[in-house]
């Protein structure tokens, strides 16, 4: 299966969550709310809340991140971009009162925010071929990087998860915490943090453009 395949089919997995679970974390294919918040905690440890600031949700799904900032009682400005528009249509329905919000599924609309997060965005690589999935997710990480001023953080599945689970699942990507550090280190800032110690099968990786 090539990489456009592989994206396609990404598009159709979603796609049929969102339209059965609605804005819920099944409805981007999250265990439940509790694991959901956890990453959520790690990502937004880029954010100084002290002050007003933008941020770009990369891959926002329903908008679930911007209900967490909003619990925050942070003052911001959120874009929420997601590559499926039943995404985004459920996110601007479900969000409709907040005036502080914009979703879109054009990247080409999205303007450089202070702050970028991308959760869960490169998990699926389905019958891609880890090369081809580990090309593109450096490709979208220099996408990410371009977009944000201040600081961005990611997350991926980790390929230290335990080696049955990992045979079992071949449609995901688990991936070299240790690459994607080294990468981020080397091309987009000298300020990166690792994040590997929450109790999930995943880690955090923060950029930090400016300190």
């Amino acid at each position: 299966m090539s990489l456009d395949e592989a994206i396609e089919k990404y598009r159709s997995y979603f796609n049929e969550k969102i339209m059965r679970f609605g804005a819920v974390p099944e409805g981007v294919d999250y265990n439940g709310p509790e694991a959901q918040a956890i990453r959520f905690a790690q990502l937004l440890r880029i954010i100084d809340g002290r002050l007003t600031f933008e941020i770009i949700d990369f891959g926002c799904g329903y908008g679930a991140l911007l209900e967490f900032l909003v619990r925050e009682g942070w003052e911001f400005h959120y874009q929420g971009y997601d590559m499926l528009e039943s995404m985004v249509e459920t996110a601007s329905r479900t969000h409709a009162s907040l005036k502080n919000a914009t979703f879109t599924s054009n990247a080409a609309k999205l303007y450089p925010g202070d702050y970028l997060t991308a959760g869960a965005i490169f998990n699926n690589k389905f019958d891609a071929s880890n090369a081809e999935w580990r090309d593109h997710t450096l490709e979208v990480l220099g996408t990410m990087n371009a977009l944000c001023t201040r600081a961005f953080s990611f997350n991926m599945l980790t390929s230290y998860s335990d080696a049955d689970k990992m045979a079992l699942r071949p449609d995901l990507y688990f991936a070299d915490p240790l690459f994607y550090f080294d990468h981020c280190k080397k091309h987009f800032a000298s300020n990166v943090a690792l994040l590997h110690d929450y109790g999930l099968y995943d880690f955090t990786i923060i950029v930090r453009k400016q300190l």
